[in-house]
């Protein structure tokens, strides 16, 4: 599983690991499934994974259909689909959803999930680097924080143009995650004081020290390293063939109403972060 993810915990400190350098990137990849599979027990109580109010579900509502339009059972394959949260979105809408992960954890709380709702989904296994899916197979191509995990980004896009149907559409939903604005550092300086003085303290669950190493090292490793700008991101769906891209950074209603479930520092970081949603479309031609 290579998408979505508390990744505030973890914007420092975040070296290169030793011997990292000279790692294949099989064994990056395989280090990264093995990660999300080892999260999906605990994946859905984190706030900004599942969907936590009805004021969340709405805001994302508005971000899909203003990138998307009318769904009109237009078929799409949430990439990095986790244990279903966005998929469920788009089902709700009334897109036709296959959601794809190659974590088989996270695919069974997905398809456990699906049916507990009476939902009908189509989760497969796979990975969304190497999509095993026929050309032009889909309408609408969807991933949340994915992108920032990618080994070879350059290809992976192409691969994406490769399913996506002529004159489909693309809608990517990520952030930086490593670089931290002046905001971000001040609220980060703030709040260890405060825990310091026992002020403030995590409410929200946490990693082990296990998994947050791990975590740290993988990080170190990937394309996006040092942070995956919105425009960076833009750039190369260019060049992988996408067109018509358009940066969209207003997704505030959706970090207010996820603030409201995390810890006060944590929140308040959530709504200056450099996130945003990013769309495009295959020519037609």
């Amino acid at each position: 599983m290579v998408n979505n993810y508390d990744l505030d915990t973890f914007k420092t400190g975040m070296g290169m690991a030793s011997g990292a350098s000279t790692r294949s990137n099989y064994g990056l990849r395989d280090e990264i499934q093995a990660f999300w599979s080892d999260r999906a027990a605990t994946f859905d109580e984190v706030p900004g994974h599942e969907i936590f109010s009805e004021a969340e579900r709405r805001a994302w509502h508005r971000l899909l259909t203003r990138h998307l339009g009318p769904a009109s059972g237009r078929s799409v394959l949430d990439l990095a689909s986790g244990t279903g949260v966005v998929s469920h979105l788009l089902d709700e809408l009334g897109f036709a959803v296959t959601g794809l992960d190659w974590s088989e954890a996270m695919l069974a709380r997905a398809k456990a999930k699906a049916a507990a709702r009476g939902r009908r989904i189509d989760f497969r296994l796979g990975d969304a680097e190497r999509i095993p899916e026929a050309d032009a197979s889909f309408d609408v191509l969807v991933c949340r924080h994915l992108v920032w995990t990618l080994v070879d980004p350059a290809a992976c896009f192409s691969e994406w143009l490769r399913v996506v149907r002529p004159g489909g559409s693309l809608v990517v939903v990520d952030g930086d995650f490593v670089r931290l604005g002046f905001g971000e550092r001040l609220i980060q300086r703030l709040d260890a004081i405060a825990r310091r003085w026992r002020l403030s303290r995590e409410l929200s669950p946490s990693l082990t020290a296990e998994l947050a190493e791990r975590h740290r090292s993988i990080l170190s490793r990937v394309y996006f390293r040092d942070g995956a700008r919105a425009e960076d991101v833009a750039a190369m769906l260019g060049q992988a063939g996408f067109a018509d891209i358009w940066i969209d950074r207003r997704l505030g209603d959706i970090h207010r109403a996820q603030a409201r479930h995390m810890p006060f520092a944590k929140g308040l970081s959530r709504q200056i972060q450099h996130r945003y949603a990013i769309s495009a479309l295959k020519p037609a031609t």
